[in-house]
């Protein structure tokens, strides 16, 4: 899967390790964030990321 980063992954994260939010070339948006203790299906997450990288992705996207 190819990611394309629209928001988030602040310049100054170290292994890219900040909250960021991807389009894919299978016509998907990925989040990657910091994972929050819930139970979850087998494959799945809940994530956490700021509000405004989520902004920053609606404006990215024209939304």
């Amino acid at each position: 899967m190819e990611l394309t980063r629209i928001a988030g992954g602040d310049p100054n994260c170290r292994n890219d390790d900040c909250p960021t939010i991807f389009t894919t070339d299978r016509g998907t948006i990925a989040v990657q964030g910091y994972t929050v203790e819930r139970r979850t299906p087998e494959g799945e997450a809940v994530v956490e990321i700021p509000e405004a990288v989520l902004k920053e992705a609606f404006r990215a996207l024209g939304w």
